[in-house]
């Protein structure tokens, strides 16, 4: 299948068919940082109920450790709360679009029928790796950016 046309035709459900890992917000802070080592993941969903209420990443663990916050609060003082998303049905390519639009690493996925129901989370690493094994040829290929160069001759 084509690059783009792939981009514009998967849904998020094909790309990411497992479900996320989830936590209740009375959970400790310290025992969600525990979850994320021990899930290896880089952000966790905060949800009552299925109904997703918020998202806990590593850059909230980073901000909380050079704060030297208080571990026991629980993650629902800490979370980011109301978090934009996107859904089972949208395409890959809608959700590199929002991710890039808000500068985000990670989206939790809502069910497209049940719309606070959270049933994954799109992250940089996933999306990365879809692209490298459905078109190593296109990624591999990538001609290096021009804007990494220097407009001028540093130096004496």
């Amino acid at each position: 299948m084509d690059f783009k046309l792939s981009l514009q035709s998967e849904t998020i459900r094909s790309v990411y068919p497992e479900g996320p890992v989830a936590v209740e917000p009375a959970m400790t802070v310290a025992d969600a940082i525990v979850l994320m080592q021990n899930q290896k993941v880089a952000a966790i969903l905060v949800c009552e109920s299925d109904r997703l209420v918020g998202v806990f990443t590593e850059r909230d663990v980073l901000r909380l450790l050079a704060d030297k916050a208080d571990l026991s609060q629980p993650i629902g003082t800490v979370m980011s709360g109301d978090p934009a998303t996107v859904t089972d049905s949208d395409t890959l390519g809608e959700a590199i679009a929002r991710m890039a639009e808000g500068g985000y690493r990670h989206l939790p996925i809502v069910s497209s029928i049940h719309p606070t129901e959270a049933t994954g989370m799109v992250d940089v690493r996933g999306v990365m790796r879809y692209l490298v094994e459905h078109f190593p040829n296109t990624i591999y290929n990538l001609s290096p950016k021009s804007s990494r160069a220097t407009a001028e001759r540093e130096g004496a």
